[in-house]
């Protein structure tokens, strides 16, 4: 989808660029598949912040996705809308079953208002159709893929993003993500065929610093600003560097070029790390 800059007529929106939502066919959602929800702020249930930087912004109501599918096996449906989302990057599709049921589903790149898709565990390997990894050929890209089986879609979901197939030898299908990562995944998982819709999500420049509380993001404050008590980066004066070796977090840990991963037990599914280490024949899978 392409983009375009709005008008220059301020410093604000001099850099200003928006999506020119070619692919969205309406501007109202299926109303039996909308609730409201709460926003909290990134605060806990005592209230407490724990993540930064979130609050405000317009308010939203949450559109009920299906990234599972396989309830309705083997029965076909019709594209009936592609929506914007407020809630996510990519678009959306409203989707209706010959039993007259209305669902959201995820809206790949390319789908058109009146095609026939359908889940099913072998079925014709074309745009949109949901499938077992099994039966889908290598090389193809996918998206909504399953981990467990019986859960829902949980891998290359965000807009423009698609994993692939790299190998269905063994007793476990290898799957790459969008970040280069390749791991194990059970054959019988389903995943989606093509990539995610709202490819130029990421090329979009917010412009000003409004636009950025309409989304919900709240200003970041540097550090090296603050003053000793509030930050380890602060103090000094002038244009001071952070005066220590590496960053840090407000609460003194590090802040770059440390691992962050803790689930450990998850090592065993995967086959080479993002930076290209192997892991598979660490671990013996």
């Amino acid at each position: 989808m392409p983009l375009k800059k709005v008008k220059k007529t301020g410093n604000a929106r001099r850099e200003m660029s928006v999506l020119t939502y070619e692919e969205v066919t309406t501007n109202k959602p299926f109303k039996k598949l909308l609730k409201a929800q709460k926003e909290y702020a990134g605060r806990n249930a005592r209230g407490v912040i724990t993540v930064r930087h979130r609050g405000a912004g317009n308010k939203t109501k949450l559109r009920v996705m299906d990234f599972k599918q396989t309830d309705k096996m083997n029965i076909e449906y019709t594209v009936r809308t592609v929506e914007y989302d407020p809630n996510r990057s990519a678009f959306i599709m409203l989707v209706c079953y010959k039993d007259g049921e209305y669902r959201y589903h995820l809206a790949p790149e390319g789908i058109k208002v009146g095609e026939r898709l359908i889940t099913a565990p072998k079925t014709r390997a074309r745009l949109g159709n949901r499938m077992m990894l099994e039966n889908i050929p290598v090389g193809f890209e996918i998206y909504n893929v399953q981990v467990d089986l019986n859960g829902p879609g949980q891998l290359a979901k965000s807009a423009g993003a698609s994993a692939k197939l790299v190998s269905l030898e063994g007793e476990y299908a290898q799957v790459q993500l969008p970040s280069g990562e390749v791991r194990f995944v059970q054959k019988k998982c389903f995943a989606s065929i093509g990539r995610v819709s709202n490819l130029d999500h990421g090329n979009i420049s917010i412009g000003k610093a409004g636009r950025s509380r309409w989304m919900g993001l709240r200003p970041e404050v540097r550090g090296k600003v603050m003053n000793p008590c509030d930050h380890p980066h602060g103090g000094g004066e002038g244009n001071c560097p952070i005066g220590m070796k590496y960053p840090k977090t407000p609460w003194g840990l590090h802040a770059l070029g440390v691992a962050t991963r803790n689930r450990k037990y998850t090592d065993r599914w995967i086959v080479k790390t993002r930076k290209g280490k192997m892991l598979a024949e660490l671990n013996n899978l």
